[in-house]
C-alpha cells in the first residue's frame, strides 16, 4: 500500500556470519505534529535510518523502512487513527510525537497491542510504562544537577520562572529539596505578555539569580525584557533549563559581563559527534538542515537520531537469540504481538554512546547521560564542567565564574597568522595561547605583564585586517570584529591609518615601516631532464608533425602527378620499356626528415644548412660528463649502424646491376663508412652515403634528432660563454613599474596597502591602482604567502610593507627589494573605540621601546642567523652554467630508444627475406636445402664480421636493374659500370635528350606493372606505350 508520507530505503547490506534471526525488512512508524513537518526532528529521524541502513555492522541482514504520519496538536482523534494505520501498517515499533498530551495517547495504544514505543520529550509521569523508551534525560536526575550548579555558585536568594503549566510540577524539587532549606526561593509564572513585569517585579526584590524556564520559541522575547530593565550585567546570573542555550543569540550579553549558564546534552566537542555532525550537514533530502546555522544540533533531532540507533541495537542484540516475527495485529482485534515483549526487553538493556552521549535504561527511562557545563564569557559560550549522575558536577574552569572584583582581566584578542607576526607553532597537541608563537605575541606578552591582565588569542575569521567598501558602505576583517565588540584587543602586522582611526583605536605605533617592492632576483630557470623540448609549446610540436605528414603526401602526389618527376633509369635506350619516379612514399618521407633536421637525403640535391666548422671551440658550454656520453654515443651509434646495414638484406646491393652472372653483392656501409656518416652527420656536414633499409633509416633519423639538440644546444650555450650577461633588472622603481604592462604588479587584498593606492591623489600611483583594479585575472592576493609565491613564479611585483619585505629577503636569496619606501608608517594595537586599554598599552609600548625590549624582539625574529640566507655579493655579473644531464639527458634516452627500435626492425628484415629466400630456392630447385634457422645463422654469422668484405655471395642470381619486372630502381641515375666509347655516350645522350622531350610533348598511356617486391626497393615503375 502506497502513503504519500512513506519513504522507503533500501540499502544492501553484507552478510555477516550466523543464522539469519531478522527478516530481510522491518517497519517502523514515526508519528510527528503537523508543525513539525520537515523539522529538524524529522530529518534526524530520516537521516538515521538513512545512515543504520548504511552502516552495514548493525544491521547486516536486514532493511529498515519507515511510515511518517504527521498530526494536528492538541488532536488526540486523529492522532490515534495515525497510530492504528502505522499497526495495520505492521510496523514493529513506533516514534513520537513530543507533544506529552498526543504521546500519551499514542502509548496506550502501543501498551495494548505490545509495540515498542520509543520517545525523546520531557515525562513527568512517574508510573512506570512497560512498552515505552523514553531517551530524555529523566527529570528527577536533571533537577539534581540544577541543584548542584546551585550549590556551587553558592546561591540564597533564587527567582524561578516558568511559563508552562507544568513547569511548577517539573521543578518542584527544587523548592523543596532537603539541601536547599536555607535558599529563599521565589516562585513566578510568566508569559510573552508578562516578561518584563515579572523581570521588574524580581529586581525590585534585589535577586540576582534566577532559574528560567520558558519556551524556547519565545527566549527572544525574555531576553529583550532583560535588555529592557537593564539586568544584564556581572551582578545577575541565568540558569537557563533549555537545552539549547547556543541556538540563541547572546551577542548583546558578551560584553557586560552579564552570567548566563545552562546544560547541553551533546558534546560537540566530540571526534565523534564532530563526524557524524559533518555528514548530517551533507543529508538534505528536502532542502531543509538538520543543523541551524550556526551548525548546532538541537537536542530533540539529536535524541530522536539515538532512539533510531537505540532500537537498532535492540534488534542485533535480539537476533543472537532469538528469531524475530513479523507482526500480525490491528486496532480492530486488539490482539498483542506476540513478538513485542523480547524486544522491548532487549531494547532496554541497551548500553551505548550515541549523540547525547552514554546512554543506559532502567525501566524504560535513562539513567545515564553526560551533560555539559557551559557558561557565556565575552567571546563565546564555552564549557567550564560536566554533570552526570553519581558523579555530581565537576567545574573544569573555575576561573569562569568571576567575583564583580576580579572581572575584566581577560581579554580576547584577534590576528592574523603572518610570519613573523604571528605564526603557528611546529609541535603538535598544543591548546590555548600556547599555539601560536612570533614578534606580536612575545610584544602581547610583555605588554599583559606590564599592564596586568589575561588573555585569549583568536584568528579573525575572514583572514583579513579591515578595509572599507566602497560600494556596500561596510567594513571586514578586523576592524569589523572590533567595532562589533566581538574582540578587546588586535594584534598584528595592522597599519595605522586614517580610515581605520575613523572607526577604532589604536595605540601608540611599536614599529614604523613603508611600502615597498618585492621582485624576483632574475635566475636561470630550473633545469629538467626534457630541457630541450621547452624552446617550443607542445601545440608547436604537434603542428609540426602535422605539417610533416602533410608535406610528405603532398610531395608524394604531386611528384606522380607532375610528368617532369618520371625518369629514364636507363638513359642510353632511345624507347626504355618504363619509366621510374624517385618519390616513392617511403623516399617522400625520407626527403621531408632529412631536411627537416637539416641533414638533406639522397633523393635531392642536399641544401648547406651547416656553419662552417671552427678550428678551436671552448669545451666549457657542454660538462665533461657530457662531452664523454656524446663521444660514447657516436661509438654505438655508428657500431649500430654497422650491424644493422651488414645484418639487414636491403643494403646489399649489386655493384653491377647490368652483369647478369655477378655472383656478388656489395654493402656501401662497411666499418669505416660508419664512422664518416656518423660524424659527418654530428658535424653537420653530411655524407655520400644514404641508407636505404628502413632500419638502417631509422638509425640515421634518431642520430640527426641527437645531433640536432646535442649542436643547438651547444651553440647556444656557446653565447652564453662568449658573452658577459649583466643582470639587470627590468624595473627599478615604482615608475617603472607604472609604466610598462608585461610585469603584473599587486597588494594584500583588503590591506592598508591596498588602500594606499585606491585613496593616493599621485599620478603614478593612481595609475597603479587603475592597472591594478583592473587587470584580470586578478593582481590582490588573499595572504602574504601566496603574494610570495606568485613573485617566486616570475612576472610579478608584490608591493608589500617592508617590514614583511625585509624578513622574506633575508631568508630568500632568489628575492629582492626593487627602489626606496613609497610612504611611512607605522604599527599599531587596535583596539574598539573609547577602549579603556588604549593608553595603557601605548604606555607600556613606550616603555619597552626606551628599554629597547622591542629592538631585541625584533633582531630575534629577523635577524636569527639559522634562518637568513647567504648572498653572493660578487656584483651582478653572472657566469653561463654548462650544460649536464639535468639539461639535456632525455636526448640520450631517445637516441637509446631509436637505436633499440632500429635493431627489431633490422631482425625482422632479416628473417623476413631469409625466409622469403629459402622458399623461393626450394620452389626452383626441389633438392634438399638447409633449413631456415641454420641459413638465418650462417647469414648472422657473415653479417657481425667486422673485418670481413663489403661483398658477399648473391642470394638471388639475376640483374636487379636489367631484367624488366623488378621493383629495384636507384636513388640516383645510374650508367653502365663500362661506358661505351666518346661518340657512343654521345649518341646515347642525344637519343635520350629526344626521348625525355619526346615524353614531355606527346600523349603518353602509362600502365601500372603491379609485381611482388624483390629486392624491398623503394621506387615505382610504368611501362611506357
Amino acid at each position: 500500500m502506497t502513503r504519500p508520507h512513506r519513504h522507503h530505503v533500501i540499502i544492501c547490506i553484507v552478510l555477516l556470519s550466523g543464522v539469519a534471526a531478522l527478516p530481510p525488512l522491518i517497519k517502523i512508524g514515526a508519528i510527528f505534529t503537523e508543525d513539525q513537518k520537515d523539522s529538524s526532528a524529522e530529518l534526524a529521524f530520516k537521516y538515521a535510518v538513512y545512515r543504520i541502513n548504511k552502516d552495514r555492522h548493525i544491521l547486516p541482514r536486514t532493511t529498515l523502512v519507515y511510515d511518517i504520519q504527521h498530526v494536528p496538536r492538541d488532536d488526540s482523534f486523529h492522532a490515534s487513527k495515525k497510530a492504528c494505520q502505522l499497526v495495520n501498517f505492521g510496523v514493529q515499533a513506533v516514534f513520537g510525537p513530543s507533544d506529552p498530551l498526543l504521546g500519551a495517547h499514542i502509548h496506550s495504544i502501543c501498551d495494548a497491542l505490545d509495540i515498542p514505543h520509543l520517545e525523546a520529550r520531557l515525562d513527568l509521569d512517574a508510573d512506570y510504562k512497560e512498552f515505552s523508551i523514553n531517551l530524555h534525560p529523566a527529570q528527577p536526575l536533571l533537577n539534581s544537577a540544577f541543584q548542584d550548579v546551585m550549590a556551587f555558585l553558592n546561591w540564597t536568594k533564587v527567582a524561578i520562572v516558568y511559563e508552562e503549566d507544568y513547569g511548577l510540577i517539573k521543578l518542584r524539587e527544587l523548592v523543596r529539596a532537603p539541601g536547599n532549606r536555607d535558599v529563599e526561593v521565589h516562585l513566578r509564572q510568566a508569559d510573552p505578555d508578562s516578561y518584563r513585569a515579572v523581570l521588574k517585579e524580581i529586581k525590585s526584590k534585589d535577586i540576582h539569580n534566577m532559574v528560567v524556564d520558558t519556551n524556547p520559541y519565545h527566549m527572544h522575547l525574555f531576553l529583550r525584557g532583560i535588555l529592557q530593565l537593564q539586568m544584564n550585567d556581572y551582578k545577575y546570573h541565568y540558569l537557563f533549563t533549555t537545552f539549547d542555550i547556543e541556538t540563541f543569540d547572546l551577542e548583546d550579553f558578551k560584553y557586560n559581563f552579564v552570567n548566563m549558564t545552562a546544560f547541553r546534552v551533546v558534546d560537540a566537542e566530540n571526534v565523534g559527534v564532530r563526524e557524524i555532525l559533518k555528514d548530517m550537514e551533507r543529508f538534505q533530502p528536502v532542502g531543509h538542515s538538520i543543523l541551524n546555522k550556526s551548525l548546532i544540533i538541537q537536542a530533540e533531532p539529536a535524541l530522536m537520531f539515538d532512539s533510531v540507533h537505540v532500537f537498532a541495537v535492540g534488534l542485533q542484540m535480539l537476533e543472537q537469540s532469538h528469531t524475530l516475527r513479523l507482526s500480525n495485529v490491528s486496532c480492530e482485534e486488539e490482539l498483542p504481538w506476540d513478538g513485542g515483549l523480547s524486544l522491548i526487553n532487549y531494547i532496554n538493556s541497551v548500553e551505548m554512546r550515541g549523540l547525547t552521549g552514554p546512554i543506559e535504561f532502567k525501566e524504560g527511562r535513562r539513567i545515564q547521560f553526560k551533560l555539559d557545563l557551559l557558561k557565556l564569557k565575552q567571546h563565546a559560550l564555552v564549557k567550564v564542567g560536566e554533570w552526570s549522575p553519581g558523579a555530581g558536577v565537576n567545574v573544569t574552569d573555575r576561573s569562569a565564574f568571576f567575583d564583580p572584583g576580579t572581572m575584566n582581566v581577560t581579554l580576547v584578542v584577534i590576528t592574523i597568522p603572518e610570519t613573523p607576526y604571528v605564526m603557528h607553532r611546529a609541535q603538535g597537541n598544543l591548546t590555548g595561547n600556547a599555539r601560536y608563537e612570533g614578534f606580536c605575541i612575545d610584544l602581547l606578552k610583555e605588554i599583559a605583564a606590564m599592564v596586568g591582565f589575561e588573555y585569549h588569542i583568536e584568528l579573525v575569521p575572514d583572514g583579513k585586517y579591515g578595509v572599507y567598501d566602497l560600494e556596500s558602505g561596510e567594513w571586514n576583517g578586523i576592524v569589523r570584529q572590533l567595532m562589533d565588540k566581538k574582540a578587546d584587543l588586535a594584534v598584528g602586522s595592522m597599519t595605522i591609518n586614517y580610515a581605520r582611526e575613523s572607526v577604532i583605536d589604536f595605540t601608540k605605533p611599536f614599529m614604523n615601516l613603508g611600502i615597498s617592492i618585492l621582485f624576483k632576483v632574475p635566475t636561470d630557470k630550473e633545469s629538467t631532464f626534457f630541457t630541450f623540448m621547452d624552446p617550443l609549446g607542445l601545440d608547436i610540436w604537434l603542428l609540426a608533425l602535422a605539417a610533416f605528414s602533410l608535406a610528405f603526401f603532398t610531395l608524394f602526389a604531386l611528384a606522380r602527378f607532375s610528368p617532369y618527376e618520371w625518369r629514364n633509369p636507363r638513359p642510353w635506350l632511345p624507347r626504355p620499356d618504363y619509366l621510374v619516379n624517385q618519390f616513392s612514399l617511403a623516399n617522400s618521407f625520407w626527403f621531408i626528415t632529412g631536411t627537416l633536421l637539416r641533414q638533406g637525403s639522397g633523393v635531392n640535391p642536399k641544401v648547406p644548412t651547416s656553419q662552417p666548422t671552427r678550428l678551436f671551440s671552448f669545451m666549457n658550454p657542454l660538462a665533461v660528463d657530457i662531452w664523454l656520453y656524446v663521444l660514447a654515443a657516436y661509438v654505438l651509434v655508428s657500431i649500430t649502424m654497422f650491424v644493422v646495414a651488414r645484418f639487414s638484406p636491403y643494403e646489399w646491393h649489386n655493384p653491377h646491376p647490368c652483369d647478369v652472372d655477378n655472383h656478388l653483392v656489395e654493402n656501401q656501409f662497411s666499418l669505416a663508412n660508419s664512422f664518416w656518416f656518423t660524424i659527418g652527420t654530428l658535424m653537420q656536414q653530411g655524407s655520400d652515403l644514404n641508407p636505404k633499409a628502413t632500419s638502417t633509416r631509422i638509425v640515421g633519423g634518431i642520430w640527426w634528432f641527437f645531433t640536432l639538440i646535442i649542436i643547438s644546444s651547444y651553440t647556444a650555450n656557446l653565447a652564453a660563454f662568449l658573452t658577459v650577461e649583466r643582470m639587470i633588472t627590468p624595473i627599478e622603481n615604482a615608475e617603472d613599474l607604472a609604466g610598462q604592462t608585461e610585469i603584473s604588479y599587486g597588494t594584500l587584498e583588503s590591506g592598508s596597502t591596498m588602500t594606499f593606492f585606491r585613496d593616493s591623489m599621485i599620478e603614478t600611483y593612481k595609475k597603479m591602482w587603475r592597472f591594478m583594479e583592473n587587470k584580470k585575472p586578478s593582481v590582490f592576493v588573499p595572504t602574504y604567502e601566496e603574494g610570495i609565491q606568485r613573485v617566486l613564479e616570475g612576472n610579478y611585483a608584490f608591493l608589500m610593507e617592508s617590514t614583511m619585505l625585509d624578513y622574506i629577503v633575508q631568508r630568500d636569496c632568489n628575492l629582492t627589494q626593487i627602489g626606496g619606501l613609497l610612504d611611512s608608517k607605522g604599527y599599531g594595537i587596535a583596539t574598539p573605540m573609547g577602549s579603556p586599554w588604549r593608553d595603557k598599552i601605548s604606555l607600556a609600548i613606550l616603555e619597552l621601546q626606551e628599554r629597547g625590549e622591542i629592538q631585541m624582539l625584533y633582531d630575534k625574529w629577523w635577524k636569527n642567523p639559522g634562518d637568513t640566507c647567504t648572498r653572493n655579493e660578487k656584483g651582478k655579473e653572472s657566469k653561463a652554467n654548462a650544460l649536464g644531464v639535468d639539461n639535456i639527458g632525455g636526448v640520450f634516452v631517445v637516441l637509446l630508444c631509436g637505436l633499440a627500435v632500429a635493431v627489431i626492425v633490422a631482425i625482422f628484415e632479416f628473417c623476413y627475406n631469409s625466409k622469403r629466400n629459402t622458399q623461393a630456392e626450394l620452389r626452383a630447385i626441389p633438392v634438399p636445402h638447409q633449413s631456415l634457422c641454420a641459413e638465418m645463422t650462417e647469414e648472422l654469422c657473415f653479417a657481425l664480421k667486422c673485418r670481413g668484405s663489403r661483398q658477399r655471395p648473391a642470394l638471388k642470381r639475376q640483374c636487379s636493374k636489367c631484367i624488366p619486372g623488378t621493383t629495384y630502381v636507384p636513388a640516383g641515375l645510374e650508367l653502365p659500370p663500362h661506358p661505351p666509347s666518346n661518340g657512343l655516350h654521345s649518341q646515347v645522350a642525344a637519343q635520350s635528350s629526344f626521348m625525355i622531350v619526346q615524353v614531355a610533348n606527346v600523349h603518353v598511356h602509362v600502365q601500372k606493372l603491379v609485381s611482388v617486391p624483390e629486392d624491398n626497393a623503394t621506387e615505382e615503375q610504368h611501362s611506357v606505350v
